[in-house]
């Protein structure tokens, strides 16, 4: 998936550890240009504020367990197949606004690059699973 200028893939499911449990983040990038790590992380589902409060925990975990001196805070995105504005809107924690700030903008696809990016993924997986499922009979 083309992410735009500066992106370097980092890892599939980056293992990240609490005292207590283990978190897998889908997808990890660094951009070059930003000089910030950028976490994505994929539902097939609805958006809940459930989700919106992972993605704070793994951008704080990140920003305190990888990242280095001279990176910028990490940003996390999450890509769902439904949205629900409210959620999105209501669901960031106070302080954590500079994530919208327009240097990343500049940078960062835009929704509806995202949105086009997701249409096309789940329709590979649509003709993926009816492949698969023509094999099984």
């Amino acid at each position: 998936m083309e992410m735009g200028r500066g992106f370097a893939f980092v890892a599939r499911q980056q293992h990240i550890r609490t005292d207590a449990e283990d978190y897998f983040i889908d997808l990890v990038f660094y951009n070059i240009v930003l000089k910030c790590y950028v976490l994505v992380d994929l539902k097939v589902g609805r958006i809940t504020h459930q989700d919106v409060g992972q993605m704070d925990m793994y951008v704080r975990m990140y920003d305190e367990q990888k990242r280095t001196e001279g990176d910028n805070p990490t940003i996390g995105i999450l890509l769902c197949s439904e949205t629900d504005k409210d959620i999105a809107r209501y669901s960031i924690l106070k302080g954590n606004e500079q994530i919208f700030a327009s240097k990343y903008r500049l940078y960062l696809p835009t929704e509806e690059q995202l949105r086009t990016e997701i249409e096309k993924q789940k329709e590979l997986y649509r003709l993926q699973l009816g492949t698969a499922e023509g094999r099984q009979c």
